[in-house]
């Protein structure tokens, strides 16, 4: 892609051009189709595995419309992204695209529990989780983790979802993704 006038740029601010997924089993799964606008009116609804040639940023707009009162509200949602974009780039002085790749990668947990019953005892196995769930498992835990910091706090989303994919990207503990992901594989290692 040629660099310049004619680049499409997320927000017209944000550059596609330069991000690599490092994880081999996400690669297909994060698309980083470039787009002005996140909104692609819900056109991969209707087809099985289409949700993964839907834009990264994109699905985490999508997962930030989620509980009650904000379900359907996408403008609402893209510009929540758009000023959390912005602080993540005062703060860090990196692409937030970038960052929030990298805190999908590490907040995607590898590992899960099922539960298997055998002759009328219930006892949990570990799995190994499929990289399309690991994606939306990152994305479920990035934004539930943006909502409870800013849930009853003077806080605005938009700062507790900047510093939730900041504190990801880095591999935090701190991070309630980071958390979630490790408490469910080590779950997962018990029940091995």
């Amino acid at each position: 892609m040629s660099t310049g006038e004619n680049e499409i740029k997320l927000f017209n601010r944000w550059s596609f051009s330069g991000i690599e997924v490092e994880d081999p089993g996400l690669k297909r799964y994060i698309s980083l189709t470039p787009v002005y606008v996140p909104h692609s009116m819900g056109r991969h609804e209707h087809i099985r595995f289409h949700k993964s040639k839907v834009n990264i940023v994109e699905r985490l707009i999508n997962n930030l419309m989620r509980p009650g009162k904000n379900a359907g509200k996408k403008a609402r949602a893209i510009k929540v992204v758009m000023n959390a974009f912005e602080i993540i780039h005062l703060r860090t002085g990196k692409n937030p695209i970038e960052v929030l790749v990298r805190a999908i990668e590490n907040s995607a947990p590898c590992e899960d529990t099922t539960r298997i019953s055998y002759g009328g005892i219930v006892y949990h196995q570990a799995v190994d989780i499929s990289p399309q769930r690991r994606v939306d498992l990152a994305l479920r835990f990035l934004t539930e983790g943006a909502r409870k910091a800013a849930f009853s706090n003077p806080r605005p989303l938009e700062e507790c979802l900047a510093e939730e994919l900041i504190l990801a990207a880095n591999k935090d503990v701190r991070s309630y993704a980071i958390q979630k992901k490790n408490e469910m594989e080590r779950i997962a290692l018990h029940a091995r």
